[in-house]
This record gives structure tokens, sequence and C-alpha cells, in this order.
């Protein structure tokens, strides 16, 4: 189930980081499809891993990861709600401070579910 879950948040970062360069390279925000799909994408990986913490036994960090990866889903939904939808520019800080979130969590539960140990 958490490797399914780093499969999803893998996908969603890439959909992140060419969300990303839409957003800094054109100086506009990125379709509002691309993003929808990021986010559900990205919730389908958080209630694997919310899942797994609630049923099987799972290493510590995992728990730190989904922690991390809802401070990151409260940003995206604070660019969605309260920029996107009111069609103003996302600004730079806030993609930053998401993706860095973001990225954190991912590197810890792919160090959870995939690292020796």
């Amino acid at each position: 189930m958490l490797q399914t879950a780093s499969i999803l948040f893998v996908i969603t970062a890439l959909g992140g980081l060419l969300m990303a360069v839409i957003r800094f390279a054109t100086k506009h925000n990125p379709p509002a499809w691309l993003a929808m799909v990021h986010g559900l994408v990205a919730a389908s990986g958080l209630t694997l891993a919310i899942y797994a913490l609630c049923t099987q036994p799972v290493p510590s960090t995992v728990l730190f990861a989904v922690v991390l990866f809802l401070l990151a889903a409260g940003g995206g939904a604070v660019m969605s709600l309260a920029y996107k939808w009111r069609e103003r520019l996302l600004p730079a800080w806030l993609v930053i401070v998401h993706a860095l979130i973001a990225v954190i969590a991912l590197g810890v539960l792919l160090l959870a579910v995939f690292g020796a140990g």
C-alpha cells in the first residue's frame, strides 16, 4: 500500500514540477485541469498512506511524512481557493514553500518505504 502511495506521490511531484515551470516561466498560473489532477492524485496517495498507518505496522517516519503532506495539502488548498479561483497570480513564495514541504515529505516517505533498514 505504501509503495503505491509512493508512486502516486512521485507522479504528483512530476505534475507539481510541471506546474512550477509554467508558473515561473510564463508568469501565468497553470491550467485548472492540471492543478485539479495534481490535487486528486496527491489526495489518493495521502488516503492510501493514512489507511496504511491505521491498518498495518509501518515505520514511524511514515506518520511524519503524512503530517508534512497534510501541511503541503493545506498550502495547495490556499493556492487553489485564495488565488486560482480569484484569478490572481500564485505567489512565488507560496509555490516554493508548498513544493519544499512536499519534497521533504516525499523523501521521508521514500526512505521509509524503500530505504535500507
